[in-house]
């Protein structure tokens, strides 16, 4: 009689610790469950909506918030974030299809790329070698180019702006309906990526830099070198990115990519990587986009305003990186 009594208090400081471990080390398994019963709910919401051109429509959607994630889930491993992503991703877009018409696609997709890593390696070296706060650096940033792109957009006014077929083709086109053509970049890309955090060098040591940055320093890492390497990578993902969701809409803008910033943050964390470094992934990142994408559909299924999704974003980093420090028992 005296043996269940003994052995129930301990299966619940078990069952919590199991909880936690599965949150910790595998979190694409409650993240899958979630996308699910997300999509479950959509269905429920509006019969007939999910099918397979609803799956591709909704892939190509993500895909362009899962590329400005990367930027911030490799950010976040060393402990920053990267608020500036929306503007270079912007700026990129803008320049590549002012360039178009006088330059052509080639010359004016490099073009962009070049202003992206300037923009890259002035985070780097803020961050790195002046030891700016990255989140001060990087929005402070984004301010300066959005008045370069304002003073740049006056002077190219009579120019025009377009995109090239080969973007419109990637970024707004699917193949056999669920299978978008900008899965041909974002497919490498995210092997690149996960592959580079899993088996690289370079992803040990950002993983090394956000853990404990003294301790990589004492151990011969120039942490400033990999943060600049870090900035200029997140600014050329960001650019992609902004090249796709021109491609997507067919035009660009000075603030075309503006409003995914705080999204993308949000799939980072929602993926499981921490905010305070050392730890996460970017599986997680690309399933955290779709959460929050099938989320967009169900809330424009229950017909909310853009004003209450911009709402809901911040409630979800506010309370999932609050729960996962509670769940996973982060300090």
């Amino acid at each position: 009689m005296t043996a269940t009594p003994a052995s129930a208090p301990r299966s619940g400081p078990l069952a919590v610790g199991a909880w936690r471990r599965l949150f910790r080390d595998r979190p694409l398994i409650p993240l899958t469950v979630l996308l699910v019963v997300l999509v479950v709910a959509l269905e429920a919401i509006q019969p007939g909506t999910v099918s397979a051109g609803w799956v591709g429509v909704t892939i190509r959607a993500a895909i362009p918030l899962a590329i400005l994630g990367a930027c911030q889930t490799l950010t976040m491993l060393t402990g920053g974030v990267d608020l500036s992503v929306g503007m270079i991703a912007s700026m990129g877009a803008f320049v590549m299809a002012t360039q178009m018409p006088i330059q052509g696609p080639v010359v004016a997709i490099a073009l962009a790329l070049t202003v992206a890593v300037i923009a890259g390696l002035i985070n780097g070296v803020g961050v790195g070698v002046f030891k700016v706060h990255p989140l001060i650096m990087t929005l402070g940033l984004s301010l300066v180019i959005l008045g370069v792109m304002t003073v740049y957009q006056l002077a190219v006014v009579k120019s025009g702006t377009r995109v090239p077929d080969v973007l419109q083709w990637l970024g707004s086109e699917t193949t056999a309906q669920a299978l978008p053509n900008s899965l041909l970049i974002f497919g490498p890309l995210a092997i690149l990526i996960i592959g580079g955090l899993r088996y690289s060098g370079f992803g040990r040591l950002l993983f090394a830099v956000g853990d404990n940055p003294v301790a990589a320093r004492l151990s011969g890492v120039r942490v400033w070198g990999v943060l600049l390497a870090l900035y200029v990578l997140s600014a050329l993902l960001a650019a992609i990115a902004g090249f796709l969701v021109s491609g997507l809409v067919k035009t660009a803008t000075v603030s075309l990519v503006e409003q995914s910033v705080l999204p993308s943050v949000a799939a980072a964390v929602i993926g499981g990587t921490s905010i305070l470094g050392g730890r996460g992934g970017y599986s997680g990142t690309i399933v955290g986009a779709l959460i929050l994408t099938v989320v967009t559909s169900l809330l424009n299924a229950l017909g909310m305003p853009e004003a209450a999704k911009q709402i809901l974003f911040g409630a979800t980093i506010v309370a999932v990186a609050a729960a996962y420090t509670r769940v996973t028992g982060e300090t």
